[in-house]
């Protein structure tokens, strides 16, 4: 089902395969050219080979507890290690929790990244951090802004490189919109590169399916009137004489005109459309909001989409919650690990690369699943951990990364990093370097990140 929604999105659709609608001079009613980045434009060619064409980041809002996932601590104090066990995984001497039984059967297809630490323990910095490389534009616990233009978000650069090519966005986030407390972050869109870079946006529900909050249009618009280019136009026609509001036309953005092409490409709404799928494999995925949206990102993927951002949740410090509820768990820890979000993201997750693997697409599609920050290897008087930025993990697989290994490690209490430190910068720039943005080419773009490539992944 495609509900429609009121968000401002740029977008990125294509003309070669349709007619485009013009108002006057603009071009609010049908596709604006795309920019296309062509690395021949810059008088060079990259320098470096592409191993990943799409990325998925499973954003896990909120910071898991690396005690409680991927780096286990069985020999620490019981008041650092938890209640929970190690399990052997398909690759002799990584072990993870016992929780994630399904995770642990495909070590060899991923690698885990066991020091990782920031500079922030606040969730919108350190947020902000993880998704572009750098705090610049974000806020401190006061409140107050940081100097600065916000650096893009990793998959708005992926987008800038890449280019608008073809009907579908270069950079989709799938969830709504991050959120410390009612505040939104800053770091998941376009930055110094513009609105045109932000996210094209589709949230999931499993009650209504897959929304595209960019087309929340009047009700003279709905999908059933807009079968066609001329439809669409009819139906504005009858909505300025009718209303006389010309500017909700002007209105109209590049993202608009990309969510036109979603409803009127038959093509496009089916790969919306996870009934589309066989019960079998939406039922491996795991019925959650959080599973499906991962089923989703593959198809996306699968359509030839370079970088889909799986939000787990959209708030953090906050009662209210548009997803499976955040990883902030400074309460109830390990009973909320034990009955939700580890079976939940052990069954999404295996699958995903499962799915990935068995379609071909894993050597090719570069998957990375982490959060802003970790936990406190200490456990509070509440059965829960607080923020701890000091050290953290992260899975990362296929896509030129090397599947079996483990890259650093951390001390006896998993407070710090012992060996191979290495920081969110040093992702994006693993990142860029995975898919083909050479040091040129991200200097041109102005692109260019502090981080260095981590060899030992790839």
């Amino acid at each position: 089902m495609l509900a429609i929604g009121t968000q401002r999105q740029k977008t990125c659709g294509g003309i070669a395969r349709r007619t485009f609608l013009q108002v006057g001079a603009s071009s609010v009613l049908g596709l604006a050219l795309p920019d296309l980045l062509r690395v021949r434009s810059l008088g060079k060619e990259p320098t470096v080979a592409v191993r990943a064409k799409s990325v998925i980041l499973l954003w896990l809002w909120g910071g898991p507890s690396h005690l409680d996932t991927w780096d286990m601590k069985p020999d620490a104090p019981i008041e650092f290690r938890g209640p929970f066990s190690p399990i052997p995984t398909s690759v002799t001497g990584i072990r993870v929790c016992e929780l994630f039984p399904q995770t642990a059967a495909l070590a060899h297809e991923y690698a885990l990244i066991r020091s990782l630490h920031t500079q922030s323990n606040d969730h919108g910095v350190a947020g902000t951090i993880g998704l572009t490389g750098s705090g610049s534009g974000a806020v401190d616990l006061g409140g107050n802004a940081r100097s600065g233009t916000s650096r893009p978000a990793l998959g708005a650069i992926v987008a800038k490189a890449r280019g608008f090519d073809g009907g579908l966005p270069p950079f989709t986030v799938i969830g709504g919109k991050l959120h410390q407390g009612k505040k939104m972050i800053v770091g998941e869109g376009g930055g110094h590169l513009g609105p045109r870079y932000d996210p094209f946006r589709v949230e999931y529900e499993i009650e209504t399916g897959a929304k595209i909050p960019a087309l929340n249009l009047q009700a003279e618009l709905a999908p059933e009137r807009l079968e066609d280019r001329r439809s669409l136009l009819k139906a504005f026609g009858e909505l300025e004489r009718g209303f006389e509001q010309v500017r909700r036309v002007q209105a109209l953005d590049q993202y608009r005109s990309q969510a036109f092409d979603l409803l009127t490409s038959p093509e496009a709404r089916r790969m919306f459309d996870l009934s589309q799928e066989r019960d079998q494999v939406r039922d491996r995925y795991g019925r959650t909001r959080f599973g499906q949206s991962c089923l989703l990102a593959r198809r996306l993927v699968e359509a030839g989409v370079p970088f889909v951002q799986v939000n787990w949740s959209s708030h953090v410090e906050a009662e209210e919650d548009s997803g499976d509820g955040g990883w902030d768990h400074h309460y109830r820890n390990f009973q909320i690990m034990q009955d939700r979000h580890a079976p939940w993201l052990d069954q999404s997750l295996s699958a995903l690369l499962e799915d990935l693997r068995r379609r071909g697409l894993l050597e090719t599609t570069l998957v990375l699943a982490f959060g802003e920050f970790g936990r406190s290897p200490k456990i509070n008087d509440k059965a829960g951990r607080e923020h701890w930025e000091h050290c953290y993990s992260a899975l990362v697989a296929g896509g030129g990364v090397r599947g079996g290994i483990v890259y650093g490690e951390s001390d006896r209490r998993g407070e710090h990093p012992r060996t191979h430190p290495c920081t969110p910068t040093d992702i994006i720039a693993t990142v860029q370097h995975l898919v083909g943005i050479s040091s040129e080419m991200a200097q041109s773009l102005n692109l260019a990140t502090d981080g260095v490539v981590l060899e030992g992944l790839l």
